[in-house]
């Protein structure tokens, strides 16, 4: 199994579509399929229909995900779109690191 570069509650921006350069929080992972949900970005609508007489149809708007391969984590101390490295600490903990400015992500 891979490392993951980008992890739930990473800052992150969107690098192509129609929400691209807009950053947000990653809100879960779909490890199978690779992709990401983030928090207020790639907003489809889905139009559901009434399970009973008494509940009606609705067109509902809700965050669709996006392939990992279209986000870059943001580095919390550059304030910069990064791409990630690992590196082994000296208490052989592995870390991700930013390929910026060199400072530890984790």
């Amino acid at each position: 199994m891979m490392a993951a570069k980008i992890k739930k509650d990473d800052t992150v921006q969107i690098l192509s579509g129609r929400d691209r350069g807009r950053r947000g929080d990653v809100r879960h992972i779909i490890n199978k399929k690779g992709r990401a949900i983030v928090d207020g970005l790639n907003i489809v609508k889905r139009h559901r229909r009434s399970r009973s007489a008494q509940e009606a149809s609705e067109i509902v708007e809700m965050e669709s995900p996006i392939d990992l391969s279209n986000l870059s984590l943001v580095c919390h101390i550059c304030d910069k779109p990064t791409r990630v490295g690992f590196r082994f600490l000296n208490d052989e903990r592995k870390v991700r690191f930013c390929k910026r400015c060199e400072e530890s992500i984790d």
